[in-house]
C-alpha cells in the first residue's frame, strides 16, 4: 500500500495528495468505509466531500475544496458541444456532497452504485487531488489495459520522462 500526504504552500493553503490503492467493502446499504489515511488528509482539508461520476466507469471522491474550481470550470463548458455536454451530465450530474458518518462512512447513492458498477468489493485509488472509487474487477481490467498501453509508444507529454 502506499503512502498519502499533505503539503502546506504557504498562507494555509494546503493541498493533499493522494497515492495508493487500499482494498474496502460496501455493506449492504452501500456504504463506503473509508481508511484513516485518506480520512485524515480529507479531514485536512474539508470536512466536506464529493462523490461524482468519472466517464471511465468509476467514481472520484474529492474534499470540496478541490471540486468547487473543477465544477466552475465544466460549469463554463459549452452545451452547444456534444462531447462537454455529456461530460458535464455525467460529472455534474452525478455529483454529490457527502460528510462522514461517525464510524467514517459515507453512503453512495444507488444512482452512484449502479453506474460504478459497485458491488461488495471495492479498490479506492489515490490519483493526486481526489480519491478514484472502482469495482474491484474493473480495477483488475484497468491495470491489465494500462500494463498493455504501457507497451506502446508513450505520448508525447511522456518525452523525456524517467523512472
Amino acid at each position: 500500500m502506499g503512502k498519502s500526504g499533505s503539503f502546506i504552500l504557504g498562507a494555509g493553503e494546503s493541498v493533499v495528495e493522494f497515492e495508493g490503492v487500499a482494498s474496502v467493502s460496501l455493506d449492504g446499504k452501500g456504504r463506503l468505509v473509508v481508511p484513516a489515511r485518506y480520512r485524515e488528509l480529507l479531514a485536512q482539508s474539508s470536512d466536506r466531500l464529493v462523490v461524482t461520476a468519472d466517464p471511465m466507469k468509476c467514481l472520484m471522491l474529492y474534499p470540496l475544496v478541490e471540486w468547487m474550481p473543477i465544477r466552475a470550470k465544466l460549469r463554463g463548458l459549452s452545451d452547444l458541444n456534444l462531447r462537454t455536454r455529456s461530460l458535464k451530465q455525467v460529472m455534474l450530474g452525478y455529483a454529490q456532497e457527502f460528510e462522514f458518518d461517525s464510524a467514517g462512512r459515507i453512503l453512495l447513492s444507488p444512482d452512484q452504485r449502479d453506474f460504478a458498477g459497485l458491488d461488495k468489493g471495492v479498490k479506492l485509488v489515490g490519483q493526486g487531488n481526489r480519491i478514484e472509487i472502482w469495482d474491484a474487477a474493473r480495477w483488475a481490467e484497468q491495470m491489465e489495459q494500462a500494463v498493455l498501453l504501457a507497451r506502446e509508444e508513450p505520448p508525447a507529454e511522456l518525452e523525456g520522462f524517467t523512472l
